[in-house]
């Protein structure tokens, strides 16, 4: 049966309304506390607002111009045509979680101090579900329906794949750099990764990944890599000096970059170490649909109450040649 219009159900749906208007940063927060890459986006000023559109594309910049040249005097110059630039195409993503109290547990907890110790626990399990379930997404591979583009996709294993519309088999520009601990991109025998040999793995791919002035500024490890990493410090180890221990991560430096751990549990795959230049990283979100709450809902055959929290984007890469990862 439909909700009954009830003082009790409607102090429930307002203070969770109120109650998450007034704390919305907290779930960005929150999400940013458990995933070391959107952290780093968002504090880089890495999330963008867009106001619709049947996609996300962005230009990018893939080859040098070629009419650079060297002239004196009436020497001819060269204006030909020259190709640039290409554009990358990412789907809308959308996810959603839902506050929910049926009429029973809302009648039961109908006095002033209980209702509003419901709303926080409701909404503080939201936000706890929302920020693990956005963290799997953005470590993932982008496999299940309707899922966000996560590392594995936009930095694979292979270095290859469709990504952005781009079929990097074909155009090898848009191809990640692959360090693979059984063919090493320096050659040489395979390397077993160990606290001794990490950083003979980490080198070559930094400086495969150093540009001029572009360069990594973060690395996330899962948890056996982090930890060869950090053994091979024990003498000189260098924790980031303004190491706040939010969400539980622990942070080292390597070089300029920032090296992050990651638990299983976040979503990161093990035996993976990747190299990230979070430059060419956003996390695009439609204007209208960036953890914002719906009207609530009545169940049609319920005598329950559902409040929805919507995210409407995408995390979008464009530049993968300046991304790389260490693997087995």
């Amino acid at each position: 049966m439909a909700v009954p219009a009830s003082t009790s159900f409607t102090t429930f749906t307002e203070l969770v309304s109120t109650t998450f208007r007034n704390h919305k940063g907290e779930f960005v927060d929150n999400v940013s506390n458990h995933n070391a890459l959107f952290r780093r986006i968002t504090e880089k000023g890495g999330v963008e607002k867009e106001d619709g559109g049947l996609s996300i594309t962005r230009n990018i910049d893939f080859e040098d111009n070629q009419t650079y040249q060297r002239y004196s005097g009436y020497d001819e110059l060269n204006i030909s045509n020259s190709e640039v630039l290409s554009s990358v195409e990412f789907a809308w993503r959308q996810v959603a979680i839902h506050v929910t109290a049926s009429g029973e547990e809302i009648r039961k907890n109908s006095g002033e101090s209980r209702i509003v110790n419901l709303v926080k626990s409701r909404l503080q399990n939201a936000k706890r579900s929302m920020a693990n379930g956005m963290s799997a997404d953005f470590y993932s591979a982008g496999s299940l329906t309707n899922q966000i583009n996560g590392l594995q996709a936009l930095i694979s294993d292979a270095g290859t794949g469709t990504v952005g519309g781009i079929n990097s088999t074909t155009f090898t520009f848009w191809r990640n750099i692959v360090q693979s601990a059984a063919s090493p991109l320096q050659g040489g025998g395979a390397i077993t990764p160990s606290a001794t040999t990490i950083e003979s793995l980490m080198l070559p791919l930094w400086l495969r990944l150093t540009r001029g002035a572009d360069h990594p500024d973060l690395i996330i490890a899962s948890e056996n890599y982090f930890t060869f990493y950090e053994q091979s410090q024990t003498s000189l180890k260098r924790y980031s000096p303004n190491d706040d221990g939010q969400g539980g991560m622990v942070k080292l430096r390597y070089k300029q970059a920032e090296v992050w751990h990651d638990t299983a549990a976040s979503g990161i795959p093990t035996s993976h170490m990747y190299f990230i230049n979070t430059d060419f990283f956003k996390f695009v979100a439609h204007q209208d649909a960036w953890m914002e709450m719906l009207d609530e809902k009545n169940s049609v055959n319920q005598e329950a109450v559902v409040m929805p929290i919507i995210t409407m984007g995408n995390l979008i890469v464009t530049n993968r040649s300046l991304q790389g990862l260490v693997v087995a």
